[in-house]
């Protein structure tokens, strides 16, 4: 049977469940044990598909297309398993899930109610990870914090969950804020009580306590917190405040968080190996070079709305011993700028991922900026759609060429909507999402990038080249090289007589990793460093 770990918040959100739940699956896998993770999210959406990035950031997709939560993102980073439909539940999901059934008949006539239909759909997705996965330790992350109304059903569900299994099969991490106050110039743990009094009062008592504070606990301060929310002391553990996210399970597993987990669950504490990361780590804090790359957007204001981007990025300075600083580029603004004033100290241009026509014009602008100044560049989806455009008026002389997203009366859609997109009405899980083969043509920089001819990578987007205009550009000097097999989708395009020009219809973004970073970010960061 596997093990389920349960990790909620209290008293303020974005105090680290994500990082939290991502740490312990990355110590217990380097135990190894086999581990799975999954999200649940309480909003009624059924997925995050259709919410704007300044609602929820990023949308990340895992292998099999399924359009998730950014936090899978960091547990996919930090375990470096692919994940799946069964590891992002929403509310939306389980409610749409009961209605069917009830429509159906399935529940033969009976009311159906919160309890037990509800929380047994829930725990049926937990069980269902379980099983997909064939994991030993299953860890699942509750969205929100507690005390928040609409997550009563999922916390409701856990606890049936630990009446079902016991104590030696079930483990909540419960994160909450010890902040620190300025006034009186020390820490208070009083928000950290009524959070988990809060948690008692629904059913569930905290196995571990994972406290975020900007300095250690005291040994004082964590025999109070274990006198007031009944948790031994070993079990109190601070989660610091560090400038990188990749210290978190360093400073977990000195704290022996990994142990107490596997000792309540009665499972082999076996040897770790933590090498890999800790190189990581002196390679993060001894990094003295900088490099600048501008991200060009029309979601720079939220951060979170590139996450993996940011990521991706990252994880391709480590490996050139370059911390990448991110110039964050609003593409609307951008139209009425100086373009050599805005990339004066850019070593690198990057066009990432969105939808709509806002901030078009100065996404292609930049591109142009790059193409003609032989500054480095990567284009990821509407990116490579973008420098498809710009290629095609500016080289092509296709002075209209344009996308139907933007203008569906165009007469030169270079970029049009896919075949089986266009008798789409839903909005919601219906773009073209997930891993597709992509066959890589030798000779080209993408073969150098990768060396293989064959790949798969992740999709989102609903519009593709258009492969009738492929000739003209190929006569001026655009080189297709990667194309899908099946349905012969363009996937790369580059310019060789460019320093570095290449774009992307997928997301690599999705599969970087921070100890092996991603083929397309690793030579446009060599590149840009240069």
């Amino acid at each position: 049977m596997a093990k389920f770990v349960f990790v909620t918040g209290g008293v303020v959100s974005g105090l680290g469940k994500g990082i939290t739940a991502s740490s312990i699956g990355l110590l217990l896998k380097s135990r190894g044990y086999k581990v799975f993770m999954q999200k649940f999210d309480p909003y009624i959406n059924v997925d995050p598909g259709t919410m704007s990035p300044y609602q929820h950031g990023e949308v990340f997709v895992t292998a099999d297309g399924t359009e998730t939560d950014l936090d899978l993102g960091h547990y996919e980073r930090f375990i470096d398993e692919e994940l799946n439909y069964t590891s992002n539940i929403t509310t939306g999901k389980i409610y749409s899930s009961v209605i069917e059934k009830e429509r159906r008949g399935d529940y033969l006539g009976a009311t159906v109610q919160i309890v037990p239909h509800i929380t047994n759909e829930i725990k049926n997705k937990v069980y269902e990870a379980a099983k997909s996965s064939g994991a030993d330790v299953v860890i699942t992350e509750i969205g929100g914090t507690i005390g928040d109304l609409e997550s009563q059903a999922f916390i409701e569900s856990l606890r049936q969950i630990r009446g079902e299994l016991g104590i030696n099969n079930t483990l909540f991490v419960h994160v909450t804020l010890v902040p620190y106050i300025y006034g009186s110039g020390e820490l208070k743990t009083k928000p950290t009580q009524h959070s988990v009094a809060e948690m008692r009062g629904m059913g569930i008592q905290p196995d571990i306590l994972v406290c975020r504070a900007p300095e250690m606990l005291s040994e004082g301060m964590r025999e109070k917190l274990s006198l007031y929310c009944s948790v031994p002391k070993e079990n109190i553990i601070t989660a610091k405040d560090e400038k990188s996210i990749y210290q978190i399970p360093i400073n977990l597993y000195e704290q022996k968080m990994d142990e107490i987990i596997l000792k309540q669950f009665g499972m082999k504490i076996n040897k770790i190996d933590l090498s890999t990361w800790n190189d990581l780590i002196k390679t993060v804090n001894s990094l003295d070079k900088e490099i600048e790359i501008a991200l060009v957007g029309k979601y720079t204001g939220l951060h979170d709305a590139y996450l993996s981007v940011m990521e991706a990025l990252t994880h391709a300075g480590y490996k050139y011993k370059v911390k990448v600083k991110i110039n964050w580029v609003d593409s609307e603004r951008l139209e009425n700028e100086n373009l050599d004033k805005v990339f004066k100290n850019t070593k690198g241009i990057i066009v990432p991922g969105g939808f709509g026509e806002r901030g078009i014009k100065g996404m292609i602008m930049a591109i142009k900026y790059a193409r003609e100044k032989n500054i480095p560049f990567l284009g990821i989806c509407l990116g490579m759609q973008l420098a498809v455009i710009e290629f095609a008026r500016d080289v092509c002389g296709i002075k209209d060429a344009d996308s139907v997203e933007f203008n569906s009366m165009c007469e030169n859609p270079v970029i049009d909507l896919m075949a089986e997109q266009k008798d789409i009405v839903n909005m919601g899980g219906t773009l073209r999402l997930g891993n597709y083969d992509c066959k890589i043509k030798k000779g080209t920089l993408a073969y150098d990038d990768y060396k293989s001819e064959n790949i798969k990578e992740r999709h989102r987007h609903r519009y593709e080249f258009n492969n009738k205009y492929k000739d003209v550009l190929e006569k001026n000097g655009m080189v297709f090289s990667g194309v899908n097999p099946e349905s012969n989708l363009i996937e790369i395009i580059e310019l060789p007589k460019h320093k570095h020009f290449i774009a992307c219809q997928f997301h690599p973004e999705f599969k970087s990793r921070p100890v092996r970073c991603h083929p397309l970010f690793d030579s446009f960061i060599r590149e840009s460093s240069k």
